[in-house]
């Protein structure tokens, strides 16, 4: 059977639109390549990559997450997010480390917003004692990092906590 990251790519690429391509100018987002895929059509290949490799671990997930974010094409970090989105509740403090690298390297609001607001937020809301405690020490440095996205998600999860 085919890789799951092998899948998610090759339907992306079939779902591709070159009109949609053509109508974001270079190609490119945030100075990341665009196959030209909608963000429907990025949602219902990660739920068709889920039943498709029922059963991954949480660790098979995160690193679903990595390998599709190596690659820089919005549609794959895209996937990487909806992936986490998906999965949110597997998730563990731990890693909010591999999220720092993906808000660091995001570069877009459409990538930063959804990270912070749909992933982390939920992930923070459910951590517990001194787990809780170093998640918000994180979270709180990224207020100062030297990243934009860093700080933009923590001005984001700021905003919410607010309200």
């Amino acid at each position: 059977m085919e890789e799951p990251e092998a899948f998610i790519d090759r339907t992306l690429r079939a779902e591709a639109s070159e009109w949609r391509t053509w109508a974001d100018g270079d190609a490119s987002v945030g100075g990341l390549r665009v196959y030209g895929a909608s963000v429907g059509a990025v949602r219902g290949v990660v739920r068709d990559a889920l039943r498709r490799y029922r059963g991954m671990t949480h660790d098979e997930t995160v690193a679903l997450a990595s390998q599709l974010w190596r690659t820089p094409v919005f549609e794959r970090r895209l996937a990487a997010v909806v992936l986490l989105q998906s999965r949110v509740e597997t998730l563990t403090g731990n890693d909010l480390t591999r999220i720092e690298g993906f808000l660091r390297e995001a570069g877009v609001p459409a990538l930063i917003e959804p990270l912070s607001v749909d992933v982390v937020r939920p992930l923070l809301a459910r951590l517990t004692g001194a787990e809780a405690e170093r998640a918000e020490r994180i979270v709180a440095r990224w207020a100062h990092a030297d990243a934009a996205g860093l700080r933009s998600a923590a001005a984001l999860l700021s905003e919410r906590r607010l309200r």
